[in-house]
């Protein structure tokens, strides 16, 4: 009788301990989003480009499924309630929750269903065939494997298969976007419109566009008629 109570203690405190655990990591999740925000009201003006780290802990809210190993009520965020958590049954979490609890060895990821060998590959060979972008499975396709296959590749069928995949399709699409930045800035447009693309994409892209346009801007403000004239009567 003793052995059964001082197991069920023991029980106990590690139950404790787990939600414990699961409820500090929550809360430092929410202290990691209070001090991005601030650093992006504090960002200096001359910053014209997020870093990719910050559109990665963007593309970490998107919700995948798990299957839990461990029981817990339902928990009650600002930006969603989440579980209840059962063994055995699957869950949609946010990709953050998710690698957390698949690092502690409490869950297993589901794959997602665009993450699909044939599909990827049918993805692949449209974008090389349009001359434009075509919509992708995700907006953030590129993190999401990143962040998936790095901490649970195990969980995902044919996992080296699909990085290439996604690795080739992501270098056409970056290609394609370079080709269209030098094409604006040669015919020196005023504006354009590309559809289809992602916020990693863009973000990786914005920074060479700006820079060549005020480049530009300097070099045509530099060179006025007036200007021009002057130099030609010396």
């Amino acid at each position: 009788m003793t052995a059964l109570l001082i197991r069920a203690c023991v029980f106990a405190r590690e139950s404790v301990l787990q939600v414990s655990e699961f409820y500090l990591y929550l809360c430092l999740r929410v202290l990691s989003v209070c001090l991005c925000v601030l650093s992006v009201c504090l960002r200096v003006p001359a910053r014209t480009a997020m870093d990719p780290s910050e559109v990665e802990f963007i593309a970490e809210k998107q919700t995948v499924t798990i299957i839990p190993n461990f029981s817990l009520d339902k928990i009650y965020l600002i930006t969603g309630d989440l579980g209840p958590f059962n063994p055995g049954l699957p869950v949609d979490v946010p990709v953050w929750l998710a690698i957390n609890l698949k690092q502690r060895q409490k869950c297993r990821i589901i794959a997602p269903e665009w993450m699909d060998v044939e599909k990827l590959e049918q993805i692949k060979e449209q974008e090389r065939k349009e001359e434009t972008f075509t919509p992708m499975p995700n907006p953030h396709y590129m993190e999401l494997t990143k962040l998936l296959l790095n901490h649970a590749s195990d969980n995902i069928p044919k996992a080296d298969e699909i990085r290439t995949l996604i690795k080739d399709t992501w270098d056409t699409r970056i290609a394609k976007l370079r080709l269209s930045a030098d094409n604006f800035v040669n015919q020196q447009e005023a504006h354009a419109k590309l559809d289809n693309l992602t916020l990693m994409e863009i973000n990786t892209i914005g920074t060479f566009l700006t820079e060549s346009l005020n480049q530009m801007h300097r070099l045509c403000t530099n060179l006025q008629p007036g200007e021009t004239a002057q130099s030609q009567d010396y």
